[in-house]
C-alpha cells in the first residue's frame, strides 16, 4: 500500500482531506427539496464505493505493509471491530450534522459542530499517540476554539435579525460535534496496533460500520425527523431525479477520499492521529467559506456580523497554521 515518506506529502494529504471534508455537503445543497434522509442512502453507498476505489488503487501499490485485498482478508477481529465501531459513532454524528445543515446552514453547522469535534478528537487522539509539538498543537486548537465562538455569535445575531429560531440548529451541531470528536480514537487504535491492517482496510470496515448503523438510524429519522418537518416517505427516493442520486453518491466519495487521505497521513510516524485529525478538521473553515461566499447564507446581514466572520476566518487560519507546524517542531 502507498504511504507518504516525507512530511510535505503527508501535509498535502491532510490539506486535501480538509478540502474534501469541508466540501462534500455542497452535493446536498445541489438537491433542493430532497430530504436529507433520502439523500443519505446514496451518500453511504458512495462512501463504501470510495473505500473500494482507493483501496484497489493507492491501497494496492507501494512497498509499505500489505496490499488492500490481503489486508482485508488478514485483519484481526479486534481491529475490525474498532474500525466498525468508529463508523457507527461517526454515522450517528453525521446524521445529526446533516440535520443541522438543513436547519441552520453550512456556515453554522460546520464551524460549531466540527469545531467542537476538533477539540474533543485532538485531545483524545493526543492521549493515544502524543506525536507533534504539544504547545503548537494545543495553541492552534485554542485559536480554533476562538473562531468557533465568533462563528456562533455571528450565527446567533443572524438568526435574530431574520427572526428565525436557530437554537435547534446549534443544539444539533453541538450534539454532532461531541460524537464526531469520539469516532477517530477508535480508528486510531485500529491503525496503531502491532497487527494493524493499514488505513485502506480500516477505512473499508469503518464504512461497513457506517452502513450497518445507517439502516436503523436513518430509517428512524425518516419516521421521526429532528428538523421539524413531516415524516419522510421512501417513495420519494425512487421518484427523485437521477442526478440527485449521483450527487449523493459523489458526496460520499468526496467524504471518503478525505477520510482515507487523513487516515493515511495519520499512520505516518512523523504526523500521528492528533495532528492529522486536527488539520483535517480545518474543513470547518472550508465549509464556512462555501456557506458565506458561494451559498450566500449571510447575505444581507449587518457589517458587525461580517466583521465577526472575518475574524473567525483569521483565527482559523492562525490555528490551522500552528497545528500544521506541530510535527515540524516536535518536542525531542
Amino acid at each position: 500500500m502507498y504511504q507518504p515518506e516525507i512530511y510535505a506529502t503527508a501535509l498535502m494529504f491532510m490539506l486535501l482531506s480538509m478540502f474534501c471534508w469541508g466540501s462534500w455537503a455542497n452535493t446536498m445543497k445541489l438537491c433542493p427539496g430532497y430530504r436529507f434522509q433520502l439523500f443519505y442512502w446514496d451518500y453511504v453507498g458512495g462512501l463504501l464505493l470510495g473505500t473500494l476505489l482507493w483501496g484497489f488503487t493507492l491501497g494496492s501499490t507501494g512497498s509499505t505493509g500489505s496490499p488492500f485485498l490481503a489486508a482485508l482478508l488478514g485483519i484481526h477481529a479486534r481491529e475490525l471491530w474498532m474500525a466498525a465501531l468508529g463508523g457507527v459513532i461517526f454515522n450517528v454524528a453525521n446524521l445529526l450534522l446533516v440535520a443541522a445543515i438543513e436547519v441552520a446552514g453550512l456556515a453554522v453547522a460546520f464551524p460549531v459542530g466540527i469545531g467542537l469535534a476538533l477539540v474533543i478528537g485532538a485531545v483524545a487522539n493526543y492521549v493515544i499517540n502524543p506525536a507533534g509539538n504539544p504547545v503548537l498543537l494545543f495553541s492552534g486548537i485554542a485559536l480554533v476554539v476562538i473562531a468557533i465562538v465568533l462563528d456562533a455569535v455571528a450565527c446567533s445575531l443572524r438568526e435574530k435579525s431574520r427572526k428565525k429560531a436557530g437554537g435547534k440548529g446549534i443544539l444539533l451541531s453541538l450534539l454532532a460535534g461531541v460524537l464526531m470528536g469520539c469516532f477517530y480514537p477508535f480508528v486510531a487504535k485500529a491503525m496503531s496496533s502491532p497487527a494493524t491492517p493499514g488505513p485502506y482496510a480500516v477505512a473499508f470496515f469503518f464504512a461497513i460500520g457506517v452502513i450497518v448503523c445507517a439502516v436503523p438510524a436513518n430509517y428512524l429519522l425518516m419516521r421521526k425527523p429532528v428538523d421539524g418537518q413531516p415524516a419522510v416517505d421512501f417513495s420519494g427516493y425512487f421518484t427523485a431525479p437521477g442526478r440527485w442520486h449521483l450527487f449523493g453518491i459523489f458526496g460520499g466519495v468526496i467524504w471518503c477520499t478525505g477520510t482515507i487521505f487523513n487516515f493515511v497521513a495519520s499512520g505516518t510516524h512523523f504526523v500521528g492521529p492528533a495532528v492529522s485529525y486536527s488539520l483535517g478538521q480545518g474543513a470547518t473553515m472550508v465549509s464556512a467559506a462555501w456557506g458565506v461566499f458561494v451559498w450566500r447564507e449571510f447575505a444581507g446581514t449587518s457589517s458587525h456580523i461580517k466583521k465577526l466572520l472575518a475574524f473567525m476566518f483569521l483565527f482559523f487560519l492562525f490555528g490551522l497554521s500552528a497545528i500544521a507546524a506541530a510535527p515540524l517542531l516536535a518536542a525531542q
